[in-house]
């Protein structure tokens, strides 16, 4: 077996790839413009790369090498493809001069040279990155829920949508989406790692808004990684715990895994950027263009997040692998073991 690919049994795929390649359409049409309605969303063009060295490129968990090449129109000066657009659109809706309750969305197509591959991961990322300008009031963990709540109601109504088009495509959803924070998981599931906490969250709730990542935790590490300007990790929220953040995990019984869906959350405010820098030792950042921008105060405070369109895709259509719904580059010895289970890769 390659490692990383993991073959369910007995897999056959629901829709051949004709009927595949209609659904996907079906899908993105439907669900973007549902989000839009509910989070009052306008849609706008979003760049494929930007300049290096100006802080704009989301560099994740900080140890991502972007893909990136010199520009001959620019005295060779070189840009990035970007990774994600969490800042980008930031910038963007002080350019549009957006309202509180007003927002954006794109689609945002990445490369990730440094990611895994597996059956749900791709050196290919697309999604719907949105944000949205939110008041001072609104920077707390309730108003965060309330959004999370009508982005699930999408992702519902969305399946039902798919399941009446594909009645062999039975919704598998729960009406209700739970909340819980990283610390309470970990103290849940005290033995496990944080994959596996995820995992057995998912399989006991069906669908999960996991709070506050990229603090540390009780133990000392925080649940996943987080990129210290854009995302605010370390605001206390309650009993202690930090965290304006979360993601929006589902069990997906193909895989019987955690499913990660969306990420998202309150964005970082003046002070907040101050803080996770220093403690993430990235001060130096302060002097980027995006970051001087910030903390001058030049840019609204806002909430937003990313919502994987591939991984819409496959979990709608209880695809095994992510290459099924997307093109993209796989290992040799995966693609073949792949075609001898019937795991059609594009």
């Amino acid at each position: 077996m390659q490692p990383g690919l993991t073959i369910p049994e007995s897999y056959t795929s629901l829709l051949d790839r004709r009927e595949t390649e209609h659904a996907i359409r079906q899908i993105k049409e439907f669900f973007q413009v549902n989000l839009a309605f509910e989070l009052n969303l306008m849609r706008v063009t979003a760049p494929i790369f930007v300049q290096a060295g100006t802080g704009i490129n989301d560099n994740l968990n900080g140890v991502e090498r972007p893909v990136s090449f010199p520009v001959k129109a620019l005295a060779e000066a070189r840009a990035e493809i970007v990774q994600s657009l969490a800042k980008w659109k930031r910038l963007c809706l002080a350019d549009l001069d957006l309202e509180p309750g007003e927002g954006i969305y794109t689609d945002m197509n990445a490369i990730r040279p440094d990611e895994g591959l597996d059956n749900l991961h791709s050196l290919y990322v697309d999604q719907w990155d949105w944000e949205q300008v939110i008041t001072a009031e609104q920077r707390d963990l309730a108003y965060l829920k309330a959004t999370v709540r009508r982005i699930y109601d999408v992702v519902q109504r969305t399946e039902k949508y798919i399941g009446h088009l594909y009645p062999e495509i039975e919704p598998v959803l729960p009406e209700t989406l739970t909340f819980m924070h990283s610390e309470d998981l970990l103290a849940r599931y005290p033995d496990k790692d944080p994959k596996a906490r995820e995992a057995a969250a998912c399989r006991e709730y069906g669908a999960v808004f996991l709070i506050g990542i990229g603090a540390e935790l009780s133990d000392g590490r925080p649940h996943d990684g987080r990129a210290p300007d854009y995302d605010d990790w370390s605001t206390p929220t309650r009993n202690g715990c930090r965290g304006l953040n979360g993601d929006i995990l589902l069990h997906y019984p193909v895989l019987d895994c955690a499913y990660e869906l969306s990420s998202m959350g309150v964005r970082v405010d003046a002070e907040t950027l101050r803080r996770q820098l220093s403690m993430s030792d990235n001060d130096d950042r302060r002097e980027l263009y995006f970051h001087r921008r910030l903390l001058d105060g030049e840019l609204p405070l806002s909430m937003g997040g990313g919502i994987g369109q591939s991984r819409l895709c496959m979990f709608y259509l209880r695809k095994a692998h992510i290459g099924e719904i997307q093109a993209s580059l796989w290992p040799s010895a995966m693609i073949e073991t792949c075609r001898e289970r019937g795991i059609e890769l594009l």
